[in-house]
């Protein structure tokens, strides 16, 4: 079985790897017939490392991203375009995934409706996103309200929900009625990411200012991918990779879904 943690954490800061790697993992029984579109595919690296074949098409409205995917051998095709205004005919793509895309897209709906304009009747979309818990359990902010600072706990998680350029932490319910306006039915789900793999996410992102800094100077989040300079970082992270991570108190969610009208 391909050891996908290994393989993010070669190329990404930690705490990221840790998600990437247990969503690939997800994708690895999933059947995605062609033509395959990949909503906000960003560099290309995910698709790169969670797909055996690349896809048929990616598509994001960031220039810098597309020209990264475009250095990878992840897509047949790339486009940059808004995701609310697709460049396809109707009934176009047979399957589409968005793997923590749609959370980013302050107004969602438009892009949902086109979404189901250009995927054929019957044509699966999976995508994850977080969810309603994302928010209520972070470690900070928990901290503070255990010590009755609940005002400062508040602004924690408003802090690091605009980092994260989250717009959606949204529950099964209000996916199913989102989904269903525009002709979508869950077929399955699965809440992931537990409490304690959310907490190494949390301070990763202050403890990953190094690879940030390491990205920014020499266009590469990690200067020396060996098993050396990995090895304690896998030690961290691997318990919560090696685990099922599927559960209740899941943070995130996984959703397979498909158009029905």
């Amino acid at each position: 079985m391909k050891d996908y943690l290994t393989l993010h954490l070669r190329e990404l800061p930690y705490f990221r790897a840790l998600l990437r790697a247990i969503e690939a993992r997800f994708y690895k029984d999933i059947s995605l017939p062609g033509p395959v579109l990949d909503l906000g595919c960003g560099d290309g690296h995910f698709a790169s490392l969670a797909f055996q074949e690349p896809l048929d098409m990616g598509l994001d409205p960031w220039w810098g991203p597309i020209r990264e995917a475009s250095t990878r051998s992840s897509y047949q095709d790339l486009v940059c375009a808004d995701g609310d205004r697709m460049p396809y005919p109707s009934n176009y793509f047979s399957s589409a995934v968005s793997n923590s895309v749609l959370e980013h897209i302050p107004d969602l709906d438009p892009v949902i409706e086109e979404i189901a304009r250009v995927l054929k009747p019957g044509a699966p979309f999976i995508f994850c996103v977080p969810n309603h818990r994302f928010l209520d359990t972070l470690s900070v902010s928990n901290g503070l309200d255990r010590i009755r600072l609940g005002g400062l706990a508040d602004l924690y998680r408003g802090f690091f929900n605009r980092i994260s350029r989250h717009y959606n932490c949204d529950s099964y319910d209000v996916w199913e009625e989102r989904l269903k306006k525009f002709g979508f039915k869950i077929e399955d789900s699965w809440d992931y990411f537990r409490p304690a793999a959310l907490h190494i996410l949390e301070w990763g992102h202050y403890f990953g200012v190094p690879s940030w800094v390491s990205k920014l100077i020499f266009g590469r989040w990690i200067l020396a991918p060996t098993r050396w300079n990995l090895f304690l970082t896998d030690r961290l992270v691997r318990p919560h990779y090696d685990c099922d991570p599927r559960s209740p108190e899941g943070v995130y969610s996984f959703y397979k879904a498909r158009r029905i009208e």
